[in-house]
């Protein structure tokens, strides 16, 4: 499965996708089309943990004082399900290996990845 959750208006998103070729990939705006239960569970079998999922960056995230609370795993799940933007972005999913947010590192892996998978 090659597989990208996305959200258009994030600028970050569209610049990595811009960066890689998306030929293949099964693109999801989470915006327009909301990640399922059941997806946002394949990820987490993926990454290990929801909070690897989970954006600190987003707005709400300051709007609803998060930093200042202790959160489970459950609440994590929760979030992510009950608003898009605590998705971390981009979550990438080639095979069984899985590429989330924007570091430079995960970028370069991606790439990689991407290239590996071309050939």
């Amino acid at each position: 499965m090659k597989k990208i959750y996305f959200l258009k208006t994030c600028d970050t998103s569209m610049r990595i996708l811009k960066s890689i070729n998306i030929e293949g990939f099964q693109l999801q705006e989470i915006k327009t089309n909301p990640i399922t239960i059941n997806q946002l569970e394949d990820m987490q079998k993926l990454t290990g943990s929801y909070e690897d999922l989970f954006s600190r960056r987003a707005k709400k995230y300051k709007q609803m004082d998060l930093k200042n609370q202790t959160l489970s795993e459950k609440d994590y799940r929760q979030l992510i399900l009950d608003e898009y933007t605590f998705l971390k972005r981009p979550v990438i999913i080639i095979n069984e290996k899985i590429f989330i947010g924007n570091s430079k590192k995960n970028v370069e892996s991606l790439q990689a990845a991407i290239k590996e998978n071309q050939l």
